[in-house]
């Protein structure tokens, strides 16, 4: 008898066993592995490719004329054009493009495309461009995890979640932080927290980071123990360092993109607008050669206060141009090492000011670096939690947690303040996605009265006469028109409606003022295309002047329903071609 009960015993176990091992849950989780250790062998890989290619672009110079090195990125920019236009078309994989995928087109990635532009990126940064390389560890690993989905035929938040698995191996194995590269994961790529998403992207950076840090042995920065010396008026500096790391971060994107703007506007072939770019970065590395590549032996010699002041101030604008000149003419890689790098820059340069002003309550100028490090890292990409565990990770110090806190916090605000966008997704509203939290926002919502507003705009006068007005709708067959005072100010809004209404046979000598409404609705440049139609709608009424925030009476344009239906429809249409053309 008791040998039936324990058998009956053992097969009730075995079958618990069966269903465990056949359980969703560990299905994800022993993917979240293997992509896990995918990611760190790939890191691995890349690290070494790096260091090669670094070798060949640069040490033929070494006992040749010194100046050949301003030629050295304009090779590799040529090459990187060659690449980017014979074989990648016109689609180009960064960050902004991961955060696509896991919002618009379900974690698919194009795997030719992603090995490509990971190629470029070790020809890009070997030949000194001066750009990081965290985007191409991201990409790579969330290209991983979403080629191993759509290899097992996987669909829908399944392939999502490889692809953020990936993604956080990937930042997890290169800076040996697995909390880090998870909260990356989860903060800019997925935007969003779930017990489902959060424990396998857990185990893909923990298993990334065993990879290509224990057993591999690669390492990232090396940083000094740094701690508050006056914890109360430190709190204060480090507050005031966070406003400035946010309005530097502000002045780092919008340089990348005005530098982007001019290079597509540049009318040169485009296989040669990389190596342009790279020659510019040649003559400033001939010069200051910190600013080539990565940079983190620079990073390191400031975190140990061995730069001077005044190199500190070179470094931080000529790094701001460097990298806009190396990713704004199509160069490859990513912005995370290079904010790391101007807020050291940053940081260290007002760690000196405020050691001189307050020298005995002030920590030295490495632990500013340190924290204006986190804090332009937190303004260009708005993950304030990824900042700080990065930092936290790569020092093992808890002693700078609250400096770089506040510095982080405080720059967020004002970055967020200035800019809306983050650098990851101010390319994507470029291209009309508009996404938050992981989702994309909606069109009508995203679109803005400004990119739908006429500018050249027909009024009349408050003193005309309604023979004047009915004479203009006729000639101009417009239904309604913005009413100007005497200094050419707006004073109010006349209609079709108006003269219908209020004007009776015989009465054409009656003044626009007299007809015209003076109340009025008004839209502002800065509203949301659905804010604006909900106002018509609300109303009743089929168009409304567009006025300064600044200054209500100060017309910029009008926007009528017309207006906002041409521009939607437009959007849908090119939405669908650029959808269509990079095959999602």
């Amino acid at each position: 008898m008791a040998l039936v009960h324990l058998n009956i015993l053992l097969q009730h176990q075995k079958q618990s066993i069966i269903k465990w091992l056949s359980s969703e849950s560990v299905f994800s989780n022993s993917l979240a592995v293997t992509v896990g250790v995918l990611t760190g062998i790939v890191i691995v890989l890349y690290d070494h490719a790096l260091e090669l290619s670094s070798e060949l672009f640069f040490e033929p110079v070494y006992n040749a004329q010194h100046y050949y090195v301003i030629f050295i990125p304009a090779i590799g920019g040529l090459l990187v054009g060659i690449i980017s236009h014979r074989f990648m078309k016109k689609q180009r994989y960064s960050i902004d493009n991961v955060i696509e995928s896991a919002t618009l087109y379900g974690g698919k990635m194009q795997s030719r495309t992603v090995f490509l532009e990971v190629l470029s990126s070790v020809i890009s940064l070997g030949s000194g461009a001066s750009a990081g390389k965290e985007a191409p560890v991201v990409l790579a690993g969330a290209g991983i995890g979403s080629a191993f989905a759509q290899m097992l035929k996987m669909r829908g938040n399944r392939l999502k979640i490889l692809l953020g698995c990936g993604a956080s191996g990937g930042i997890a194995a290169a800076f040996n932080a697995p909390l880090a590269g998870v909260v990356f994961s989860v903060e800019v790529i997925l935007g969003e927290l779930e017990a489902a998403t959060l424990v396998p992207i857990v185990i893909s950076a923990v298993f990334a980071t065993l990879v290509s840090n224990v057993i591999f042995g690669v390492r990232p920065i090396q940083i000094s123990y740094y701690e508050l010396i006056s914890p109360v008026h430190e709190a204060i500096l480090y507050l005031v360092l966070g406003l400035f790391a946010g309005l530097t971060a502000v002045v780092l994107m919008r340089s990348l993109y005005k530098c982007r703007d001019f290079f597509n506007t540049l009318n040169i072939h485009p296989i040669t607008k990389p190596a342009v770019g790279g020659l510019f970065v040649g003559l400033i590395g001939y010069f200051y050669p910190q600013i080539f590549g990565v940079g983190y032996d620079t990073i390191s010699q400031v975190l140990e206060n061995d730069i001077t002041f005044n190199l500190l101030l070179v470094l931080l604008v000529l790094k701001i141009i460097a990298f806009s000149l190396s990713l704004g003419s199509g160069g490859s890689g990513g912005s995370f090492v290079p904010a790391l790098f101007i807020g050291s820059m940053l940081g260290g340069a007002y760690g000196f000011i405020v050691n001189g002003l307050f020298p005995g309550v002030t920590s030295e100028p490495g632990a500013y670096a340190l924290a204006g490090m986190g804090a332009v890292f937190t303004g260009i990409s708005r993950a304030p939690l990824t900042a700080i565990l990065v930092l936290f990770e790569l020092t093992r110090n808890y002693g700078m947690v609250l400096p770089i806190m506040l510095a982080c916090v405080l720059s967020n605000l004002v970055s967020s303040a200035l800019h809306p966008e983050s650098i990851f997704t101010e390319s994507l509203r470029r291209r009309g996605f508009i996404i938050r939290k992981g989702k994309e926002v909606d069109i009508m919502e995203s679109l803005k009265v400004v990119d739908a507003m006429k500018r050249e705009v027909q009024t009349i006068s408050v003193n005309k006469k309604v023979e004047a007005l009915i004479a203009l709708m006729q000639s101009s067959r417009h239904a309604g028109f913005p009413v100007m005072d005497q200094e050419g100010r707006l004073w109010g809004i006349v209609t079709l409606k108006d003269i219908r209404d209020k004007v009776k046979q015989g009465e054409l000598d009656k003044t626009i003022s007299e007809i015209a409404t003076s109340n009025l609705i008004i839209a502002y440049p800065d509203e949301s295309l659905n804010t604006v139609l909900q106002r018509l709608a609300t109303k009743d009424i089929g168009r409304l002047p567009v006025v300064s925030r600044e200054d209500s009476r100060k017309i910029l344009g009008i926007i009528t329903r017309s207006d906002i239906v041409k521009l939607y429809d437009k959007t849908i249409v090119e939405r669908m071609n650029y959808r269509s053309e990079n095959g999602n």
